[in-house]
């Protein structure tokens, strides 16, 4: 037993933590740029104030992770983020197709504690800066809720991925708050000037059919006329979780200090608009649902924007403007939403996309006066106008990840952010698996770039077999193939019509290589067509210039039938000109003059089982998907397919690398196709399948022996890396792989050996 009894004030124990990096906010941001230093060997501290991580991804909120694919619904084509963000959404669709958040939660808390260079504090809230000079961060102070405990934190390096930017405030970084008038940036979707208010915050709730009839009280703080709500009509028993994203409130407050008030009215709403739900009589398919759960603090969407040495733009999002220094990419809409929120009668929010994913620079991820401190996540050095796309989950967790690289090079070279050998840095981030538009990277120390490599066949694609019903051109579809340079090759399909009917059809290209808006018509074809089934051949003298994909075009038309095919293949894909209105995709943007946005159709792909490819012939076959392309640097579709792929009648399809001597291998690095055109939304919405079907399962890798050296079965995610306990001394490796399917060949973007 402990008896304590003094008239003395007592304290709480002090730990002191030392570390070569402070993470601050155990997010999705916080948590990649953590996984990222820890798996380079730096040591980590990552102090959350919650009891769970992943910030507005948590169980606590329950917010979808999105990025770049923007729900599908945008011409971003393979743009779903790598490296650890990746990583976690590929291992949530695996374990968790269903979209619970708790499992969430697990896998976050499982993907931070098996590294152990990464020290964990929950409940843990940063009060207090201390600095070495005006300049310089030398530690700071925390407190844990739960156990009582100060922690004293010590680092060289600090990371602020907070959300609100605590570290960043304390620590006298300069921010912003509001937007900038739109002469500051000349950025014309800007306001005419500078205003104060900002987008606020969201709370969701969920429901449950209980299979039996269920009332409900509100209690007393509901709001009870919802009609205070311009848009109550829009509510419905259907919808719950982040679907209600535009449930928000507090624009015109101080979303920092004020998140208390706000998350109050919050709940006013939420138990105002379940009663309108349950008791209005306006819903009786909600007799028998009952009110499951109701977020207990809100998510938020802006507060502080810290200042870096360059503020990113409007016009880097919509011209896609090049950077030197570019580390990561974006491409969801400029995505700004009304101050008053739900009270407002203006439309939730205002979205408007860009023709393709815009570079990130390094200069954005530092504070331009604090000369150790990173900004990671939504905080990081933006517009307004700008953050309005930046900001996303996805998005802002690429971002740290870079974060947390740079702070191993800051710490392996003994500099300070802004002095960083960005060149080095951008090596680094490829190797752990970040993809830089229009950047490419060979590691001069990757055994695979001395190799001699072998394939035991190469796919060279003459056609897409026939192997469905035919289906009516309800909607436009585009083919999209991947050419090199020279003449393209004659293209031929079967189209079907019960009565004469005319067919329109095209060969379409981007006006801006590397996007993947199909702008440019290179030919237009028309063709009349008799009852029951007509050949026709899009004959064509083209000739390319510059690798790039193609778009094999059909024009909409009912009365005409296309067969599919069920072959799916690494680096080919249908896009339909079709609609998703929850990114404000209608088939074509078509923006007002004088607010700097492009006009253009909307060409996107369908979630499987649906989107299969045209099935076409062709005269000559496409040859992009050779063995050398596992070691061009890039690990994605971009211009061309990037992989290798195996033809699909080998039956055991083998890469062979090959050296003059024997070499030390330590570590081999494989990367395979996980769809990254797939956006893996990490709750509420569900997925067709949890493994991607372009991924290879199994595969084998034997040494010049013969001996088998490595075995992987039921694998599933994008990077595999293999680490063997003693180097392997060999002069050859030979790496056999099964095909996914029947209908997939198996495809392999890159290999690495070190």
């Amino acid at each position: 037993m402990i008896r304590s009894e003094s008239t003395e004030k007592r304290s709480c124990p002090l730990v002191i933590l030392e570390a070569g990096l402070i993470v601050t906010g155990g997010g999705l941001s916080g948590i990649c740029c953590a996984v990222t230093a820890a798996r380079e060997g730096l040591k980590v501290v990552l102090v959350q104030d919650r009891s769970v991580l992943g910030g507005n991804a948590s169980s606590e909120i329950r917010l979808w992770i999105l990025g770049a694919t923007s729900h599908m619904g945008n011409n971003n084509r393979w743009a779903r983020e790598g490296g650890v963000v990746d990583e976690i959404l590929v291992e949530n669709t695996y374990r968790n197709p269903e979209g619970n958040p708790v499992i969430l939660d697990s896998i976050l808390l499982d993907k931070v504690t098996a590294e152990p260079n990464i020290t964990l504090l929950l409940n843990t809230v940063v009060y207090h800066v201390e600095k070495k000079d005006a300049e310089t961060i030398s530690s700071l102070k925390a407190f844990c809720s739960q156990n009582q405990t100060t922690y004293e934190l010590r680092a060289s390096l600090f990371c602020d991925a907070s959300g609100d930017g605590v570290v960043g405030f304390l620590s006298g970084a300069a921010f912003r708050m509001g937007a900038e008038p739109m002469e500051e940036f000349n950025e014309l979707f800007a306001p005419s000037k500078s205003y104060g208010e900002l987008l606020g915050h969201s709370l969701y709730f969920y429901s449950k059919d209980t299979g039996k009839p269920v009332r409900f009280v509100p209690p007393s703080f509901a709001l009870m006329d919802i009609t205070e709500i311009p848009k109550f009509k829009s509510f419905n028993a259907q919808e719950f979780g982040c679907k209600l994203w535009w449930i928000e409130y507090g624009g015109r407050m101080d979303t920092v200090h004020d998140t208390e008030k706000i998350k109050w009215e919050l709940w006013k709403i939420v138990y105002g608009v379940w009663n309108y739900i349950k008791n209005s009589g306006n819903f009786p398919e909600a007799e028998t649902l009952t009110l499951e759960w109701v977020g207990m603090i809100p998510g938020k969407r802006e507060s502080r924007r810290f200042e870096g040495d360059y503020i990113l733009k409007q016009q880097d999002v919509i011209e896609q403007r090049m950077h030197n220094d570019a580390v990561a990419f974006g491409g969801w809409s400029l995505d700004l939403h009304p101050s008053d929120g739900v009270y407002s009668a203006q439309p939730g929010c205002t979205q408007w996309h860009s023709k393709g994913v815009y570079q990130i620079p390094y200069r954005c991820l530092y504070s331009k006066n604090i000369k150790n401190l990173f900004l990671a996540g939504r905080i990081i050095s933006a517009s307004h106008v700008a953050f309005g796309s930046s900001r996303v989950m996805a998005t802002s967790a690429y971002v740290a990840q870079v974060a947390g690289m740079a702070a191993v090079l800051c710490t392996e070279k003994s500099v300070v952010p802004a002095t960083v050998d960005v060149p080095l840095l951008q090596e680094r981030l490829a190797g752990s698996g970040q993809y830089i538009p229009f950047f490419s990277y060979k590691d001069s120390k990757d055994l695979v770039q001395t190799a001699t490599i072998k394939a035991s066949s190469e796919l060279a694609l003459d056609g897409l077999e026939e192997d469905s019903e035919p289906e009516p051109l309800e909607i436009a579809v585009a083919q999209m193939l991947p050419v090199q340079t020279g003449s393209l090759p004659v293209f031929g399909l079967n189209a079907y019509c019960d009565v004469p009917a005319t067919l329109l059809a095209e060969i379409r290209i981007c006006s801006r290589r590397g996007s993947y808006t199909p702008d440019t018509s290179l030919v237009s074809f028309e063709f009349n067509l008799v009852p029951g089934k007509n050949n026709i051949q899009l004959a064509n003298d083209l000739v390319i210039t510059e690798g790039q994909y193609i778009f094999v075009l059909l024009h909409k038309n009912p009365l005409v039938r296309v067969s599919r095919s069920f072959k799916r293949i690494t680096g080919i894909l249908s896009v339909f000109n079709t609609i998703n209105p929850a990114v404000s995709n209608y088939g074509k943007q078509a923006a007002p003059a004088g607010i700097g946005i492009d006009s253009f159709e909307f060409w996107v792909a369908q979630r499987r089982p649906a989107g299969q490819n045209i099935a076409l012939s062709l005269d000559r076959p496409l040859t992009d998907f050779g063995a050398e392309n596992i070691r061009n640097g890039t690990a994605r579709p971009t211009t061309q397919a990037n992989a290798w792929v195996a033809a699909l009648s080998d039956k055991a399809p083998t890469l062979t690398l090959t050296w003059n001597e024997k070499k030390p291998v330590r570590k081999l690095i494989l990367s395979f196709d996980t769809d990254f055109d797939h956006p893996m939304e990490s709750v509420l919405m569900t997925h067709p399948e949890n493994v991607m079907v372009f991924c290879v399962r199994d595969y084998i890798i034997y040494d010049d022996a013969g001996e088998a050296i490595y075995e992987k079965k039921g694998n599933y995610q994008t990077r595999n890396v293999i680490i063997f306990p003693e180097p392997v001394n060999t002069s050859s490796l030979s790496i056999r792989f099964t095909h996914p399917s029947e209908h997939t060949p198996a495809a392999v973007f890159e290999v690495r050996a070190y």
